[in-house]
């Protein structure tokens, strides 16, 4: 062990502040969750948190597995000196000391999984380390936060204003009108980009970051801030020309009973959208969670129930630890939408910045849509993917519910991004729990639609035969010794003369045979064809009389098509 501690305390245990764990009456902790936002995520990954993330964290003590431990509740304990299975029973010791967590290095899938048993039948939080990050680095993060969390808790987090104008932009987007977002004082936070025409109230409101008394006072005498503070109803103003005030719908940001603020969308000069209500309810839940990040969280924390999300689509969490903190029931069913920008149509490279804004405001597009649908939903983006989670669906009429909301998503993208969208439905699953499957099926679904970039919405009974044919691709391509040299040989024939003889013997094959048709496609006379497959067998040397061989050799072929038609670079 290459880390020293300057002060060892009695029984083993060493403490990572000068004064040990002897908790004082009244001393603030951390809650877990504002821990992890101050570690980050490089450094450990969630595996367990059967008591949820809002468990007090006290201090932080380092546990050298060959002495008997000692520690008090509330105790974030880093092991030391063992990982992976063979630290389950110090993780068992830890939890029945009381500790509020526990960190493990981990280096393999079984021993998380042996792990995060152990953590769940104790019920303590269990924080998987990454085999390459440094004791002393987590040590210090964690202390930091432990230290500050009363800082924490009341400092100015700071304003996460660029999400909530991409917000208002998608929502302008949406209903065709002209957005802002105002605070419960009526101050603008945010505003849509705008080529129409605006009226007076809009452009006093921009300018002096806060709407006009006068028409303020209108509205409370209308009694309008009383139905926007009354729950999710979308308020309609008419028009007061006289006042060169233009149509107005609004509709309150609320968290539970408690108002924070306001969506206001002007008229334009096309009118509204016929979808402008349910845009500006799942845009005013999308709200709510970025003005509750901006008053209670630091700058990491509007990642934390991504990473989460993350953490249960790879299976690095169950689904009881991650339920209480995304507002779910574990116990009911859910299911995985994917969704990615369709290739471009045109060759070239694109710019790369083009590429992420088009992805920011797909992402944005998507998390309005998916709130309006379930107040649970969570989005999260791994790669160029898109994830959405809808947990806690209705027993009846589920999927078709979820098909009409990726249908609803994709035909929004259509119009207001400049690459259409693709969306792979997986099927629902009974738990939380089972979510990595829907997630694993989404995945393959849309993967069946790389190759048909007319298809938008797919579930696994739309693809199935393309799905099991890329699955069965996937496993010719990562295990070459099942793979025929034959074939290799006909190919290289082909490359150094010139001739497309497993071209068109693939061809052959997936017309079933058909010489006619097969010809046509190819546009070649039938008796060059013949001559193709001929010739083909002959250099090969494989036996077209064998129907398992036939298969065979179509499937590789398609292996090889496919690999040579994806995109470099």
């Amino acid at each position: 062990m290459d880390w020293s501690i300057e002060q060892p305390v009695a029984d083993g245990w060493y403490s990572a502040s000068a004064g040990g764990n002897d908790e004082q009456p009244g001393t603030t902790g951390v809650a877990l969750r504002q821990l992890l936002i101050a570690v980050g995520e490089p450094l450990v990954d969630v595996l367990a948190a059967p008591g949820g993330f809002d468990v007090a964290v006290h201090d932080v003590v380092i546990l050298d597995p060959e002495e008997a431990p000692g520690t008090g509740a509330g105790d974030l304990v880093l092991v030391i000196g063992t990982r992976g299975r063979s630290a389950v029973p110090l993780v068992r010791r830890v939890a029945r000391s009381g500790a509020a967590a526990v960190a493990v290095k981990v280096d393999a899938d079984q021993d998380a999984r042996a792990l995060r048993e152990a953590a769940i039948g104790g019920g303590i939080a269990l924080l998987g380390v990454r085999p390459d990050v440094r004791w002393e680095q987590l040590e210090s993060f964690a202390r930091s936060a432990v230290e500050n969390a009363r800082l924490t808790g009341e400092a100015d987090v700071g304003e996460a204003l660029g999400d909530l104008f991409s917000l208002a932009q998608t929502v302008a987007a949406l209903t065709e009108g002209i957005v802002s977002i105002e605070d419960t004082a009526n101050r603008v936070l945010a505003y849509s980009r705008s080529d129409d025409e605006v009226d007076e109230l809009r452009r006093l409101s921009i300018l002096g970051r806060r709407g006009p008394e006068s028409y303020l006072a209108m509205l409370r005498e209308w009694g309008i801030y009383q139905r926007l503070r009354g729950g999710e109803e979308v308020v309609r103003i008419e028009p007061r020309p006289d006042l060169g005030i233009r149509r107005r719908m609004a509709v309150g940001i609320h968290a539970g009973a408690q108002p924070l603020g306001t969506i206001w969308v002007q008229e334009g000069a096309r009118g509204l959208s016929e979808h402008s209500d349910r845009s500006l309810i799942g845009a005013a839940r999308v709200a709510a969670l970025q003005l509750i990040r901006q008053r209670s969280e630091s700058t990491m924390a509007p990642r934390f129930r991504e990473n989460l999300l993350t953490g249960l689509l790879e299976s690095r969490i169950d689904g009881n630890s991650a339920a209480a903190n995304i507002g779910a029931d574990p116990r009911k069913s859910a299911v995985v939408v994917v969704l990615t920008l369709r290739p471009r149509e045109h060759t070239g490279v694109s710019n790369r910045s083009e590429i992420e804004l088009e992805r920011a405001e797909m992402t944005s597009l998507i998390s309005v849509h998916a709130a309006s649908y379930r107040r649970s939903a969570l989005v999260t983006t791994i790669g160029s993917r898109v994830y959405v989670l809808l947990p806690d669906l209705p027993d009846r009429h589920a999927e078709s519910a979820v098909s009409g909301l990726a249908q609803e998503i994709v035909t929004a993208a259509r119009s207001q991004l400049r690459s259409g969208v693709q969306a792979g439905i997986g099927s629902v699953v009974a738990t939380l729990d089972d979510v990595p499957v829907s997630r694993i099926e989404a995945d393959r679904i849309l993967d069946a639609l790389g190759h048909d970039h007319t298809a938008e919405v797919a579930t696994i009974d739309d693809v199935r035969s393309r799905v099991l044919l890329s699955e069965v691709l996937t496993m010719l391509r990562d295990n070459e010794r099942v793979r025929d040299p034959r074939l290799a040989t006909l190919r290289a024939h082909d490359a150094d003369n010139g001739t497309e003889f497993a071209r068109s013997l693939l061809c052959y094959l997936e017309f079933f045979g058909d010489v006619r048709g097969a010809s046509l496609s190819l546009h070649v006379h039938p008796n060059t064809l013949r001559h193709r497959v001929r010739r083909a067998a002959e250099i090969s040397g494989i036996d077209l009389d064998d129907a398992a061989e036939r298969l065979s050799v179509q499937l590789q072929l398609a292996l090889f098509r496919q690999t040579e038609s994806r995109p470099r670079g």
